[in-house]
């Protein structure tokens, strides 16, 4: 059977794990730590811009093929989603 617990008992075992807990450093106003993150895209911009003919020729067929309307037909619109499944975007 459980003991009868003392009401006192429970503050004081509180304030004593309390106290054996470390103090967390107090904000100083002079602390002047940034934690943002620092990132360059230049590389990657760069690696865009030189782009090889290949694609050039492919995106330009491309956008003959959209403004002719030869894409928008149920099969191609199969293919492509299919495509996206199985490679990605």
């Amino acid at each position: 059977m459980i003991e009868k617990i003392d009401n006192n008992q429970i503050s004081g075992i509180l304030k004593e794990s309390s106290s054996r807990q470390p103090e967390l450093p107090k904000n100083s106003e002079s602390n002047q730590a940034d934690a943002s993150l620092q990132i360059s895209h230049n590389s990657l911009i760069e690696k865009a811009k030189q782009l090889p003919k290949e694609d050039a020729d492919a995106v330009r067929k491309a956008r003959q093929l959209l403004l002719s309307g030869q894409l928008d037909s149920p099969e191609n619109i199969r293919a492509a989603a299919e495509a996206i499944i199985k490679f990605g975007i």
